[in-house]
């Protein structure tokens, strides 16, 4: 793969855009990854700004110290999982941030590194970990789980259609041997499925990796939990921008961003509120954001972007 493809960060003038940074505030990349995002958004605060970079992967934040050592005495880099943002600012004694910027999924460095074991392409030990400080792997969902439990995953998760025959091949073979390799999973994957299935232009096993992977980091409460502690710690005026790359996550984000938006959660046949919930946000734009031509045929790791923006009332 190009190099150009794995460091452009995604969306990224219309994150600067919807974030509308003012040089003094403070603002938080909930997701490191490459820093392509924190660079820009650094690169635009003044003398009394600050950004606050999260990851939950250490070698983001060590790679993340170089390259923004130039704007070292304005970042602060924090290991750990978003689903823990109130937390941190706590304890940087900071109660409220002008802006904050989610780029959820896998990071490209992730994806591009062999032993961690996220990628079909490459023949690794099963681990999935983000963090890697974590105890559950995907070697554990796959050899340890019951298999009702990996059928949920690959279904729910990776929206399998074919997760039954996966989650039945797969315990099948554990009974013989543990699966231990990423491509003794693809392997018992695609034995599972139909010719037509394999024919297909996606790889046969992204489905299920996908659902392996987001249950390995609970990557779905994950962000359900984000969402809740971020727009609280927002001030009046301030933006959150959220990427998502597949329908689960974008789900979440437009639930959760909607409903803050409308407030009242009365049933409609009352002639009057009756709750007294005021609309927490303002949707900005209402749809989602998506990369233009240019951009995915620039970085086609783009192309199921979509970026929601709200701003704070």
């Amino acid at each position: 793969m190009n190099e150009m493809y794995l460091h452009e960060p995604v969306l990224l003038n219309e994150c600067i855009e919807g974030l509308d940074i003012k040089p003094n505030g403070i603002y938080v990349d909930g997701t490191l990854g490459r820093a392509g995002h924190s660079l820009e958004i650094v690169k635009r605060l003044g003398e009394e700004g600050r950004l606050i970079c999260i990851d939950q992967d250490i070698q983001a934040i060590e790679e993340g110290k170089v390259k923004l050592q130039s704007y070292k005495d304005k970042v602060t880099f924090v290991h750990g999982n978003f689903r823990q943002l109130g937390e941190m600012l706590d304890s940087l004694d900071i109660s409220e941030v002008n802006g904050m910027l989610f780029d959820l999924g896998v990071s490209s460095p992730q994806l591009d590194n062999p032993e961690r074991g996220f990628s079909y392409q490459y023949d690794a030990p099963l681990d999935m970990r983000m963090n890697q400080e974590d105890s559950l792997t995907a070697y554990t969902i796959v050899n340890e789980w019951a298999k009702e439990e990996i059928r949920r995953v690959l279904y729910q998760y990776g929206e399998e259609r074919y997760a039954n025959a996966i989650a039945n091949a797969i315990c099948r073979n554990r009974e013989n041997q543990n699966i231990n390799s990423t491509w003794q999973l693809v392997d018992i994957i695609k034995s599972s499925m139909p010719a037509s299935a394999l024919r297909e232009k996606k790889h046969p096993a992204k489905r299920s990796f996908q659902g392996i992977r987001i249950a390995v980091n609970d990557e779905l409460g994950a962000v359900s939990d984000m969402l809740k502690q971020a727009v609280s710690r927002l001030k009046v005026d301030g933006r959150i921008a959220v990427i998502s790359f597949h329908s689960l996550e974008d789900r979440i984000v437009k639930s959760e961003f909607v409903t803050m938006a409308r407030g009242c959660d009365c049933p409609p046949e009352f002639p009057v509120c009756i709750c007294g919930k005021k609309p927490l946000l303002k949707l900005m734009p209402k749809k989602p954001i998506l990369p233009t031509a240019e951009e995915i045929n620039r970085n086609p790791r783009a192309r199921s972007a979509k970026l929601r923006v709200a701003l704070k009332l």
